[in-house]
């Protein structure tokens, strides 16, 4: 029973992955942000990826100068 059923969704995923693509494989096209321009997509990752690392030593700046 599990093997019949494994067989049925391992095809179902397959069709899925063949014929369930709604775009035309051109890069960039499936993510939420532009690619496009070149500064802009620096200073994006440098704001989002300095936020999530400078966080902790901001917070621990805060707390040694806090009296």
């Amino acid at each position: 029973m599990f093997a019949r059923v494994a067989t049925v969704s391992r095809s179902g995923m397959a069709n899925i992955v063949r014929y369930g693509h709604s775009h035309g494989g051109i890069p960039g096209e499936n993510i939420p942000f532009s690619i496009n321009n070149r500064f802009k997509l620096t200073a994006m990752f440098i704001a989002f990826f300095g936020s999530g690392l400078g966080a902790p030593f901001f917070v621990l700046r805060h707390q040694l100068l806090k009296q």
